[in-house]
């Protein structure tokens, strides 16, 4: 950097620059960084210490820029992996290559400033939040009109906060800007240049819900298969309930673990992909759609039986502990996803009133265990693939790899085994005309479980073996052939 780094000063002077004809000073949140570092910093401080991160209320009651500071003193942050605006950054250095001083002017703490302005090599100086005193707003155009002068430096920022920098300004730079905000400064300033970025439509904001996880959901159903009691439209009617309401609630602790995991899942190979990791969703949309999913959840629930209620809670309180430690914790995390799979099933037992079956539970536990193991194994599997040993924020390590997959296996096959001693027990010759036809069911698991885990092992399973089955035509096939033998069984003379 020309002359190197600077950081804030207190100098009350204008000072005249002879580079171009304007310093161009730069906000970060949401303009160079589609991102918000406090929230990031938050995140990241909830995710390594739950209890610090409940001081927050306490430490905003001395300001926003004491906040900052007593968060940015507890978490260091990965500045390289950032999702930073691409065009915006082409643009500033097509800028520093003519010569133009370019000024890192943000609100978030200088700490985080600096790395930044390090990380990037573009920047002249620093400007940000320091001293107690959040440069936001009429703070940061004051502190830029001392710098350099009233009307002698041009400005990029996206939101209503910049407004008060832009009138004491030469020119905007428009970056992604807020709705409303070109308006309300078109007349009073003029234009540099507008850069925009691909606004996030439905389809973004559904995968950082993660829908196609909904399918978890349809476990609800089981307890009432089972029973042999679908027809009864009340009880079908329920579980539906039950599927929304549980859809509802998972998607709010997936917005909550993405949230929580964003440092991991930018090094990830797909997880980087994810919409608030990619920056594509802004993470205070997260933030507000967390307790507006989750209230939502609760609500309905309210008109299925107190039990299910008491069920949905205790889901959220597992998944809530998973995301905030269990999920650190070897072999433990995928019990509690195996449990939180047969939660499902009792939940959907609770919502029709129907006491649920010690086999269907037993099954439900074994299987879903080793769906768990898969998902795990899949992730370190690819990890290893791209040269790292540990998978970040889990505690495993590629020498887990074969123990994994021997679990995993072996989960499946118990699985199995009792399928296979359900068949022989005598409930199932109350239920089925031609129980000997579910016999057929053994080989057909044996096989799918089989192929899932060989093709883990050769590094083509989804990380996430619900997608897997549910984009892999052989198991859509072992599904409905499945789905033909319970039918059959049940119905044929």
């Amino acid at each position: 950097m020309t002359g190197g780094l600077k950081p804030s000063s207190s100098v009350s002077q204008p000072v005249e620059i002879q580079k171009m004809d304007m310093p161009l000073c730069v906000d970060l949140d949401g303009t160079l960084l589609r991102s918000d570092l406090l929230l990031e910093a938050y995140f990241r401080l909830a995710s390594a210490s739950p209890l610090a991160a409940l001081q927050a209320p306490f430490w905003l009651l001395h300001g926003k820029a004491n906040l900052k500071a007593e968060v940015a003193q507890r978490v260091d942050l990965d500045v390289t992996t950032l999702p930073y605006n691409e065009r915006l950054l082409a643009y500033l250095r097509e800028q520093r290559a003519e010569g133009r001083y370019l000024v890192l002017a943000t609100a978030s703490p200088e700490k985080y400033a600096l790395q930044v302005a390090e990380h990037l090599g573009i920047f002249d100086e620093v400007i940000a939040t320091k001293d107690n005193i959040n440069l936001s707003g009429e703070n940061k155009a004051e502190s830029l009109v001392q710098r350099f002068g009233e009307g002698n430096f041009d400005y990029a920022g996206n939101g209503r906060p910049d407004l008060a920098v832009w009138n004491r300004a030469h020119r905007a730079i428009l970056v992604d800007p807020e709705a409303g905000v070109t308006q309300a400064i078109q007349d009073v300033i003029e234009i540099e240049t507008l850069i925009e970025n691909e606004r996030p439509g439905i389809k973004e904001y559904l995968k950082a819900l993660r829908l196609h996880q909904w399918s978890k959901n349809a476990l609800v159903f089981l307890p009432l298969l089972g029973a042999h009691r679908v027809g009864e439209l009340d009880l079908l009617a329920d579980a539906v309930l039950a599927f929304i309401v549980f859809g509802l609630c998972a998607s709010s602790v997936y917005l909550l673990n993405d949230l929580l995991d964003l440092p991991a899942d930018r090094i990830h190979p797909s997880k980087r992909r994810r919409p608030f990791a990619a920056g594509t969703v802004p993470i205070i949309h997260g933030v507000i759609l967390i307790p507006l999913l989750l209230i939502l959840s609760f609500g309905l629930a309210l008109f299925l039986p107190p039990l299910f209620l008491a069920v949905l809670a205790l889901y959220y309180v597992s998944t809530l502990t998973y995301s905030l430690w269990l999920k650190r914790v070897v072999l433990v995390d995928v019990l509690l996803l195996a449990g939180l799979y047969t939660t499902r099933v009792l939940a959907g037992a609770a919502a029709v009133e129907i006491i649920p079956s010690f086999w269907l539970l037993a099954f439900s536990m074994f299987l879903f265990l080793s769906l768990a193991l898969a998902k795990r194994y899949t992730e370190l599997m690819v990890m290893h693939e791209h040269g790292t040993e540990t998978t970040r924020g889990r505690g495993y390590q590629s020498s887990d790899l074969g123990a994994l997959l021997s679990l995993g296996t072996a989960g499946g096959y118990m699985a199995v085994l009792v399928l296979a001693l359900y068949i022989n027990s005598p409930e199932v010759g109350k239920l089925y005309n031609r129980p000997e036809a579910i016999w057929l069911l053994c080989p057909l698991l044996l096989y799918w479980i089989s192929r899932m885990w060989l093709g883990a092992n050769r590094g083509k399973l989804h990380d996430d073996p619900v997608v897997f089955a549910l984009k892999d035509h052989v198991s859509r096939w072992v599904i409905l052939i499945s789905f033909i033998i319970v039918v059959t069984a049940t119905y044929a003379p």
